[in-house]
């Protein structure tokens, strides 16, 4: 096994990787994670699956099925398609080893990986070698200190995926991004008439054949045709409005980073690039607001410093988003 002690550290300037700033936060795990699955798995991981569980059960368990009959084949197709592709592209991101090639030959996560040593060399990888992973590898991949390996194109290190995005699944991870914007606004328009159209005509919502066995009016039926449940409507309207404002600020952040990404795919450049590039005004600001002197403001401008691990473009929704880490 190499001893990172007695690495050679070379001073040329061809294809180095510096690391990412020293983050108090960050526990470098003693083996390579193969994928999402790994453990341990991340709590944004697991509010992710909860919130698409919690939405698919809301909107085809309770207002979906109140949609008049001409709308409602149209809606269980389109939403229930736009679903299940997020949910297969969002699996699939997870379950990708996005590790570079070579890394892929040699398959041996079970082996120790030897620890960075920050004060002996300021890179991982020079002349695209790494020498934690005691590998070649390819001109855009970067060693990720969360997974403890070496990421082919890599992108940016997922904490909602709770793995890194590289060539081998940035694809499926950019679908699950497009298709949950476009799942959510789709329910939240569903949503948003069912609340209209209680004040204006509820009838209309109560043309499921169910309904017909119900005697009171202000009694209405849940999970419909399968297993219908009783309620009031009271209960469907604080849940669409909960529902709403929490879809609305999950569609927000979706979006923002859907953007986000199609403007890099526009200049044809990655996450990593992008933070890389951006990374010297950042710390010219950073310099002169923090001679202000103002507490609050050198709070926000330290922050401003370690661009790759603070300014995370993705950790801002739930479906497959958060930091660069990356050697």
């Amino acid at each position: 096994m190499l001893n990172i002690a007695d690495m050679t550290c070379y001073d040329k300037k061809v294809r180095q990787t510096s690391p990412e700033q020293p983050n108090d936060h960050m526990v470098v795990p003693l083996h390579s994670r193969v994928n999402g699955w790994s453990l341990p798995l991340h709590t944004f991981q697991l509010i992710t699956l909860v919130l698409y569980s919690y939405l698919a059960i809301v909107g085809f368990g309770i207002y979906i099925p109140l949609l008049p009959d001409e709308w409602k084949l149209v809606a269980y197709a389109v939403i229930g398609l736009i679903f299940v592709h997020h949910l297969i592209t969002h699996l699939v991101a997870i379950t990708i080893d996005p590790a570079d090639q070579n890394i892929l030959k040699k398959k041996n996560y079970k082996k120790p990986m030897p620890i960075f040593d920050r004060s002996k060399c300021k890179h991982v990888i020079q002349n695209q070698y790494c020498y934690l992973c005691e590998a070649d590898v390819g001109p855009k991949t970067k060693h990720c200190s969360t997974c403890n390996k070496c990421i082919a194109d890599f992108d940016h290190h997922c904490n909602w995926l709770n793995n890194c995005v590289g060539s081998r699944n940035y694809w499926f991870f950019f679908n699950a991004i497009a298709s949950a914007a476009l799942g959510i606004l789709l329910l939240i328009m569903v949503m948003i008439y069912v609340f209209i159209q209680y004040f204006v005509d509820p009838e209309r919502l109560r043309t499921s054949p169910q309904f017909e066995s119900v005697t009171r009016n202000g009694t209405w039926l849940v999970f419909l045709p399968v297993a219908p449940v009783e309620t009031t409507a009271a209960g469907i309207l604080s849940v669409a409005i909960l529902t709403v404002v929490l879809g609305s600020a999950s569609f927000l952040l979706l979006g923002h980073l859907l953007t986000f990404h199609l403007y890099l795919l526009n200049k044809k450049m990655n996450t990593y690039e992008y933070m890389t590039r951006h990374r010297p005004r950042l710390s010219t600001i950073s310099r002169e607001t923090s001679t202000e002197g103002t507490s609050d403001t050198t709070h926000t401008v330290d922050s401003l410093q370690d661009v790759t691990e603070v300014r995370k473009p993705d950790e801002v929704a739930p479906s497959s988003i958060s930091g660069t880490h990356a050697n």
